[in-house]
């Protein structure tokens, strides 16, 4: 008989605006700054055993700003600077299609969070989304799992802006990724 693994919950992260500044397009590498609370707070998320896993929608690909590589080199990067301060990400998942292409991995549909339910165990309804824009906030409801709007990247204007309109609202609003994770870590899992 198989062994049976046991399903844990994880905490998804947006990239772009919730680890690293809002810049676009990140077309280039060297425009990619992470803030500097991040891998605090992504230590915390380890150290409480929670799998770290980001979701991205990188629709440059698809409309040709740049080329898929950059994404992989980008993303490198980013777990080679967290690694270096001591935290670790557990998988990075992106969409390179544009919302024409209607696959389902592009954020809110749930494709990433699934494959990496399936590949890593995770039990989506007791995981936390973090991240930017509504679409982050969507895509948690969509999995059944807990959303987290974060001030930074997008996330201040989409409240001033937006919000009241929001037919979904977030569990939590934090300040940043930092505050975030506070929040996660007092909540039953």
């Amino acid at each position: 008989m198989p062994e049976q693994v046991a399903i844990r919950p994880a905490v998804f992260l947006d990239r772009d605006g919730t680890i690293a500044e809002e810049v676009g397009y990140l077309n280039h590498a060297s425009r990619f700054r992470m803030f500097p609370f991040v891998a605090g707070a992504i230590r915390l998320l380890n150290k409480a055993g929670l799998p770290v896993v980001v979701v991205t929608n990188q629709s440059g690909v698809g409309r040709g700003y740049f080329p898929e590589s950059l994404v992989a080199t980008v993303n490198q990067l980013m777990t080679q600077q967290l690694a270096e301060a001591g935290a670790r990400i557990d998988a990075v998942y992106y969409c390179p299609h544009t919302s024409a292409e209607h696959c389902d991995c592009r954020k809110p549909k749930t494709g990433m969070l699934e494959r990496a339910a399936l590949e890593h165990a995770l039990d989506l309804k007791h995981s936390f989304v973090v991240g930017d824009r509504y679409g982050d906030i969507e895509l948690a409801r969509n999995a059944r799992a807990r959303a987290i709007l974060v001030r930074t990247g997008y996330g201040e204007g989409e409240l001033a802006w937006h919000a009241a309109k929001w037919p979904l609202q977030p569990d939590f609003v934090a300040e940043d990724l930092s505050h975030a994770a506070d929040w996660i870590l007092r909540q039953p899992r």
